[in-house]
């Protein structure tokens, strides 16, 4: 098919099933933390998946090339990105499978039923406010900062759409662990599994790997943590094998 390409846009090779997506460095691309992201969530072939926050439809792609879930959306607020998406699942032969949704995750709970997902994926906004930001309405600026919604929006929506027992997967950063675990709990989303990512060995952790279930029981798992380098430029076996994948 023809591929069709705006300014400043590539496409790239993913690595999945010959899957491919678009890109805009002047925008957002996806980073290591989709990826492993990916490589931590669980999910079923006859499940129903949401994607918070989208972008450019990274994780539910790489989603459905793992997993083969009978149905993916993804949410996205910024038009642009979402375009992009669109198109990336098109090229990808997934419209039958994947949908992007124009939306604000805030709103969610008015766009899709309730109780309607088994599993949610999320890779939100890390920072809190709005410090060092030169324009507020710039696409990495959204996709960095609590500009458009809060983590307490994010856990709010997951636990009104996912079903009984569904799981919401989720990456973030460490110096807010305290705030994510508390604020999940508050809303009945029981933390079960988590994974610390270290850069190097010495180093202390710079991204953390969530799960939690709505309506869990107590009880939450500490995987082995995931170093990604070796020396400079120079992947873990583990991390060399997560994106063979």
């Amino acid at each position: 098919m023809t591929i069709d390409l705006k300014e400043n846009e590539r496409l790239d090779e993913l690595q999945r099933n010959g899957y491919r997506i678009i890109q805009n460095p002047e925008k957002f691309c996806f980073g290591m933390d989709a990826v492993f992201l990916t490589e931590f969530a669980h999910a079923r072939e006859g499940d129903r998946l949401l994607d918070f926050g989208t972008g450019n439809g990274i994780l539910p792609i790489l989603m459905e090339a793992k997993y083969h879930c009978a149905e993916l959306t993804g949410l996205e607020i910024q038009a642009d990105s979402a375009d992009m998406a669109v198109r990336s699942v098109a090229i990808n032969g997934l419209s039958d499978k994947i949908h992007i949704v124009v939306g604000d995750i805030r709103e969610a709970d008015a766009i899709f039923q309730p109780a309607s997902f088994d599993c949610i994926t999320c890779n939100p906004p890390y920072m809190i406010g709005k410090h060092g930001i030169a324009n507020p309405c710039e696409p990495k600026a959204i996709a960095r900062h609590e500009i458009l919604c809060t983590f307490e929006d994010v856990a709010f929506q997951a636990a009104r759409l996912l079903k009984p027992g569904g799981h919401f997967f989720l990456v973030h950063r460490p110096f807010r662990l305290a705030e994510l675990m508390t604020g999940l709990v508050r809303h009945k989303l029981e933390p079960k599994r988590m994974q610390l990512v270290h850069p190097y060995a010495d180093k202390e952790p710079n991204m953390m790997l969530l799960e939690a279930v709505r309506g869990g029981r107590s009880g939450m798992r500490v995987e082995k943590p995931l170093i990604v380098f070796q020396e400079p430029g120079v992947y873990m076996p583990e991390v060399r094998r997560i994106y063979a994948c």
